[in-house]
């Protein structure tokens, strides 16, 4: 699975994050193709939670999306059909939308959790399977909306 590419995005309040998760997740072995914003200047996160969400369904990989609480960034990303972006502040709420909800995409909050928080979160995100069963038809049921 480190083979995979992680898309990754972010708005400004998400940018100093994304940063620190870029090189985590290249010392991990992932290819990570980095979106952008490629600085701390005021942007606009709806173009990021859409570029991040059109790449994971172009390809099927996962994303990573940032702003500075995850909320706007995860609403405009899953305007797109087919994405599933789960705003997590724990790795237990990662593990869930894996399992549960098939997640293909992690939202973050820049400024509401710490690196090492975020790093935990992305790793569970990352290596944790959908169980499919009973869950499955809860996903075709939100893809019919």
């Amino acid at each position: 699975m480190k083979n995979r590419i992680i898309h990754i995005g972010s708005d400004h309040g998400g940018f100093e994050l994304k940063e620190l998760l870029v090189s985590y997740l290249q010392k991990k072995g992932y290819s990570v193709n980095d979106i952008g914003t490629f600085s701390s200047d005021s942007v606009d996160y709806p173009e990021y939670g859409r570029k991040v969400a059109e790449e994971v369904l172009n390809d099927g990989n996962t994303g990573i999306i940032i702003c500075g609480t995850g909320i706007g960034i995860s609403i405009a990303a899953n305007r797109l059909k087919g994405i599933r972006a789960a705003l997590c502040h724990c790795t237990e709420y990662a593990e869930m939308a894996r399992k549960h909800n098939n997640a293909n995409i992690l939202a973050l909050g820049g400024r509401f959790i710490d690196t090492e928080t975020a790093k935990s979160i992305c790793d569970v995100f990352l290596n944790t399977e959908f169980e499919g069963g009973r869950h499955q038809k809860r996903i075709d049921l939100i893809d019919k909306i």
